[in-house]
């Protein structure tokens, strides 16, 4: 919304107390929940898909084939987001590594995807401008880079395609201002709370 410049006001909630009125509306209680007049539409994907068909500027591209090829990657996702978490979602130390790890190969994909599957030089997917696989996979390397900052994986030095995106990405305001103003430290609370092992590294003064 922020890219097509749509008016919208934005409630936040606490994931923890979800509120009787948001889960009337959200089949699965999960955000983000987009209301259109008394239109209720739920999951990322789907809203993404339905802005894009009725507000220009298309982030899609207009190509079919083109169009078809980012739907495919907005679809790995789930995939590469389960690969970041798999290794700050984690209790322990050793765990960490165990996800570190694996990562690698879902990482790897979008680099390959970055290299050989577009035709541009960036600093987007699609090149100049954010399209629907910039802004689907924009929070999930936002989180990690975050968590990075402490475990110092350096992860994404094997990967400079992904790297240089990740930053152009954190370096746009539409992304970074995406997020409710105190999003920082809920992000450091949840790994507190979680008491997983990436929160004993945030407490580090040597970290």
């Amino acid at each position: 919304m922020r890219a097509k410049d749509v008016e919208f006001e934005v409630t936040f909630i606490n994931l923890r107390d979800k509120p009787d009125w948001f889960l009337k509306i959200s089949p699965h209680g999960k955000v983000p929940v987009l209301k259109v007049d008394e239109e209720i539409l739920f999951e990322s994907n789907a809203i993404a898909e339905f802005l894009d068909e009725t507000v220009p500027p298309r982030l899609h591209p207009e190509d079919p084939v083109e169009r078809a090829r980012n739907r495919a990657w907005t679809d790995f996702v789930p995939t590469f987001s389960s690969a970041l978490n798999g290794i700050y979602y984690t209790k322990t130390c050793e765990e960490m590594e165990e996800g570190l790890a694996k990562a690698p190969k879902a990482v790897e994909r979008l680099e390959e995807a970055l290299s050989r599957q577009r035709s541009n030089d960036g600093p987007y997917f699609n090149g100049q401008e954010l399209s629907l696989v910039d802004a689907a996979y924009a929070p999930f390397l936002q989180r990690f880079l975050i968590a990075d900052r402490y475990l110092k994986t350096r992860l994404l030095d094997g990967f400079p395609l992904v790297r240089a995106w990740a930053d152009a990405l954190m370096s746009n305001e539409m992304v970074t201002g995406a997020v409710a103003p105190e999003f920082l430290d809920e992000f450091h609370g949840n790994m507190r709370r979680r008491e997983f092992y990436v929160a004993t590294l945030m407490d580090d003064p040597g970290t």
